[in-house]
């Protein structure tokens, strides 16, 4: 039991929560806040607000979640995922479309992006997955097969609404979770060579035209800097007209005359670098590295396989929002729509972020409730 609440000075329901995650995670929300106030022109309205209000009923959500019980979570687990999977495959038959993709199922004034909760709902069925079999089948083909089709179903779905950025987002967090389990080393670096091999044929043949227009402009973006390199060119004029210092909260030239495309979303980190400078982007940084140690820590005090993989898998997700978001912005990836963990203005990320923060709550409590014997991933 924590040691101020032994003590009386704090009561214990409120001791116990893992502030050293919510601290962060709660002045990361604010200060996404203040650079959307500054992206919405000096106003909470349309982005800072309604940024907030998301962010306290998915915490709400992450609360109901985090106190889930342990069987509870295990028997539902594959209901869950079958369910998410309908989900996918009513977006290709009823879903609506916008932006040119068809990735949104709306139920009244609710619009739901089912391939956003894939990402969490792949993890935890490849934890309880792997949590059934026996040791000596984990490095089987027997395992690998179904838990492959648990991946490559909904990445199939996804493909055609396209949206590559989810997909491998996706892959992402189930590859994370086999590795872990403990399949061969070499299984995974087969399986990369292979990739490298067949991206030729990728970019020609399966690849749509604006992909391939993404992926040349992350190669030569000076090479059409008034087209298709124009929003990686203007994200790094952002970036690094804000000095040490910045130019000042609401004193962003890029992204308030419009050079900076989606400051609000996408590139909200190269808006806030603008007006916050090196100190702004290190204050970002530092909150995503204790909310990700924390995440990691939850993961190597589990108890056991199940607790371990879903800790790491949900840890797993959180960091390829941060990583991709972060290297599209400074040109080091090619753009995709995957925006920024709390930071950028968008209710599905939100929501996904937030389904993983209280899969972590959930796991860090069983932990508490009981103590490690020594499993460790």
């Amino acid at each position: 039991m924590n040691t101020y609440a032994s003590r009386g000075i704090v009561p214990e329901p409120i001791a116990r929560q893992p502030w050293e995650m919510l601290i962060p995670l709660v002045l990361l929300t604010g200060f996404g806040g203040l650079v959307l106030y500054s992206a919405g022109g000096g106003a909470m309205q349309p982005f800072a607000m309604s940024h907030l209000v998301r962010f306290l009923v998915f915490a709400v959500m992450a609360g109901i979640i985090a106190s889930l019980p342990r069987d509870a979570v295990r028997l539902l687990t594959y209901p869950a995922y079958l369910m998410v999977l309908l989900m996918l495959l009513a977006v290709e038959i009823v879903g609506q479309v916008g932006g040119g993709s068809q990735r949104w199922l709306e139920f009244g004034p609710i619009r739901i992006q089912p391939s956003e909760i894939m990402k969490p709902a792949v993890v935890l069925a490849m934890a309880r997955f792997y949590e059934t079999l026996p040791p000596g089948m984990v490095g089987s083909w027997r395992s690998a097969m179904p838990s492959g089709m648990l991946i490559l179903l909904p990445i199939g779905l996804v493909l055609m609404q396209p949206d590559l950025g989810t997909s491998v987002a996706i892959a992402f967090g189930g590859v994370v979770v086999m590795f872990l389990a403990g399949l061969p080393l070499w299984w995974f670096l087969t399986a990369a060579g292979a990739g490298v091999a067949a991206l030729p044929v990728i970019y020609f043949f399966a690849l749509h035209d604006y992909q391939r227009a993404r992926v040349t402009t992350f190669l030569d973006p000076e090479n059409d800097p008034l087209g298709a390199g124009y929003h990686i060119a203007q994200s790094k004029i952002a970036i690094g007209s804000g000095g040490i210092f910045g130019k000042g909260f609401n004193n962003g030239t890029q992204s308030h005359l419009n050079y900076l495309p989606e400051p609000h979303t996408d590139f909200v980190f190269s808006s806030m670098v603008e007006e916050w400078g090196l100190v702004g982007g290190m204050f970002v940084l530092t909150m995503y590295a204790l909310i990700l140690r924390w995440g990691w820590k939850v993961a190597s005090e589990s108890q056991d396989r199940f607790c371990a993989l879903l800790a790491a898998g949900a840890t797993a997700t959180i960091f390829f929002y941060i990583a991709i978001n972060l290297l599209m912005v400074m040109g080091m990836a090619p753009a995709k729509g995957i925006p920024l963990p709390w930071m950028s203005h968008g209710g599905s990320s939100m929501m996904t972020n937030m389904i993983c923060i209280g899969l972590l709550m959930m796991v860090n409590r069983w932990n508490k409730a009981a103590p490690r014997r020594g499993l460790a991933l």
